[in-house]
């Protein structure tokens, strides 16, 4: 298929090669030149402008928006949409707010376009693993796109069946789902990034502990000097809290054992509160995500091993260097 891919950073650019790399044409089109140039000699048809790819692109146009989360992807959406023609499709694959996926479905259906929302996760690392995908819009253009997300998807693989889901959506066991209407994939998405939160507290929490059991303020006898490097990569291995972030937390401290390279400063994304306020919305305690967001606000002013913890798995799967600042949105996980 030919897609044309606005926005070439972190996650974009990998998309565009994972794409290209499944035999499809990518047009991309970013603000800095040589990114668009770059791609350009790995394969992919430059656009140094949005007028460029729309022209370079055939219709029914599908055209992928992966850009940070707010004014930037509603201004290069509305751009966009003032160029296209009816039945082309925009799809943003960054980490909006789903409220502001409904609203923009009903914007460009009035006008005669498609609108896909597709909650991206893999990081650094999707060119290589694949991005699983949780995707938003009518079903007919979902189906439209689907040799796109079967390509970003990162299949099967290995993982063993789950039983009795015979009849279920097989798109589910390769890593992407339609999740119903405009909004839905990035509803799931934010949930998805909610939990994440949780997750890496919790790993960051226990670590800590383990850590400060060689304190001298605790009674000798009870003192342990444990290598919390070696208790990551032991528990890698057949443990039931394995996992890949604690994958990634084993390289993490295998390279830097005191994470001295961290100061930890750990930026929160938007999804963490948006989940909090749904779970607000539909009076669902949680209780654990919840704790996870408010650690988070606190570590910008008090940075235990547990918070350098926490901004190492975040830079290990997502590339995500630590805030300098007040809070600052950062996406893709």
């Amino acid at each position: 298929m030919n897609i044309g891919v606005v926005g070439l950073g972190r996650m974009g650019g990998n998309i565009a090669r994972r794409l290209m790399d499944a035999g499809h044409n990518c047009v991309v089109h970013d603000v800095d030149a040589k990114a668009v140039d770059a791609l350009a000699g790995e394969g992919a048809t430059p656009a140094h402008s949005l007028d460029e790819l729309v022209a370079a692109l055939s219709a029914p146009r599908a055209v992928w928006v992966m850009l940070p989360e707010g004014k930037i992807t509603e201004d290069a959406i509305a751009a966009l949409a003032g160029k296209l023609a009816a039945d082309d499709v925009i799809i943003d694959g960054g980490n909006t707010f789903y409220k502001d996926d409904v609203r923009r479905g009903a914007d460009l259906s009035s006008m005669g376009l498609h609108y896909v929302d597709v909650g991206t996760s893999g990081g650094v690392w999707g060119r290589e693993r694949g991005y699983c995908l949780m995707i938003g819009g009518e079903t007919a253009v979902v189906e439209r796109l689907d040799p796109i997300f079967k390509a970003l998807a990162p299949g099967a693989g290995d993982i063993p069946v789950t039983p009795k889901r015979e009849g279920r959506d097989p798109r589910v066991a390769e890593g992407y789902m339609h999740c119903g209407p405009a909004g839905s994939g990035h509803f799931v998405k934010m949930i998805h990034n909610g939990i994440e939160y949780g997750l890496m507290q919790a790993y960051a929490e226990g670590f800590d502990i383990i850590k400060n059991r060689g304190s001298k303020e605790l009674p000798e006898d009870r003192r342990f000097d444990i290598d919390v490097a070696d208790v990551a990569e032991v528990w890698r291995r057949g443990s039931v809290v394995s996992s890949w972030l604690l994958d990634l937390t084993a390289a993490a401290l295998a390279g830097d054992p005191g994470l001295d390279g961290f100061e930890g400063r750990v930026a929160d994304s938007g999804e963490g509160r948006w989940t909090i306020e749904a779970a607000i919305e539909e009076a669902v305690p949680a209780d654990v995500l919840a704790a996870a967001l408010f650690a988070r606000f606190r570590s910008r002013t008090d940075h235990p091993f547990s918070d350098r913890l926490l901004s190492a798995m975040r830079f290990q799967f997502g590339g995500h260097k630590e805030a300098a600042g007040p809070e600052t949105k950062q996406s893709k996980t």
